[in-house]
């Protein structure tokens, strides 16, 4: 059931991210870069909510395979598997700084703040998290998963 919830969110947040994300910025990473003009389907040089709400329509449409109007796990794991080839298609050609069409480990994009949240986790600056440093920094995350994916931490 955990993961029919995270599949749904997934979908979900797609289709709802995908007009204003779309409009400001392509929505980059999350999904297929869309210009203006792909947006912007009459040519009017002002995108409608009725263009988002068409652009929503197709994203819900393409997930949607057998066309009954419903999202079935199947078609939401189908879905959320091909954005994930997508992304990772993207990734390679982004990072691949080599054109060997593979990731070497010096190739891996760095998380742009891992230095920072240590550093903040760190509060006595010994250079190491205790367990109470991370147990309160869990605390200030409300419990939750870094980054807000997954479900509640255990808590001991």
């Amino acid at each position: 059931m955990k993961h029919v919830k995270f599949i749904a969110l997934i979908v979900a947040a797609a289709g709802m991210t995908a007009g204003s994300a779309a409009v400001a910025k392509g929505f980059g990473h999350h999904g297929p870069k869309m210009s203006f003009e792909e947006i912007d389907t009459d040519g009017s040089g002002e995108v409608t909510k009725a263009e988002i709400q068409a652009m929503k329509d197709a994203h819900f449409a393409k997930a949607d395979t057998n066309g009954d109007g419903k999202l079935s796990l199947e078609e939401m794991q189908a879905r959320a598997q091909e954005r994930a080839g997508e992304r990772a298609a993207q990734m390679l050609e982004r990072f691949d700084k080599d054109g060997d069409g593979a990731l070497s480990k010096d190739e891996m994009p760095q998380p742009r703040r891992a230095g920072k949240m240590f550093d903040r986790m760190d509060a006595d600056g010994s250079g190491g998290i205790s367990k109470e440093e991370f147990e309160e920094a869990r605390a200030r995350h409300g419990g939750k998963r870094w980054h807000g994916h997954g479900e509640d931490t255990e808590q001991n």
